[in-house]
């Protein structure tokens, strides 16, 4: 198995939803940073230079795609999931053009997102 490098970002505004990907992430062995929203990550002044984002697609102060171009302005280049119920061909178009490497729905069920970001933190910096 490849080693795996970095953290993973979560954000969501949904606190269960944060939380209990911590856990099922954590479980895995892998570090996992919590942001409830995009104004939150945006705000830290510490963001790791390797990972992986896991992004909410519906948040109240900004979708995931638009927190994803303010993050590439900040030089944030990690790699991307969006997660989002009811993913419809413009979301997902949208979604890929801005950079986001998968788009999965919730529930979270299959072990997509678990490959998805194991996959991207295996890849060479």
């Amino acid at each position: 198995m490849p080693t795996v490098r970095g953290t993973v970002l979560v954000v969501d505004d949904d606190d269960a939803v944060r939380q209990s990907l911590k856990f099922a992430l954590e479980l895995h062995g892998l570090n996992v940073r919590l942001y409830e929203d995009g104004a939150h990550i945006l705000a830290d002044g510490n963001l790791p230079r390797e990972g992986c984002l896991v992004v909410d697609y519906r948040m109240p102060d900004q979708d995931g795609i638009e927190l994803l171009e303010r993050l590439k302005v900040r030089d944030v280049r990690m790699p991307a999931i969006l997660i989002t119920t009811g993913a419809v061909p413009r979301i997902r178009e949208r979604a890929m053009r801005s950079g986001y490497r998968q788009v999965l729905e919730k529930p979270l069920e299959d072990g997509s997102l678990l490959d998805g970001i194991r996959s991207a933190l295996s890849e060479p910096a």
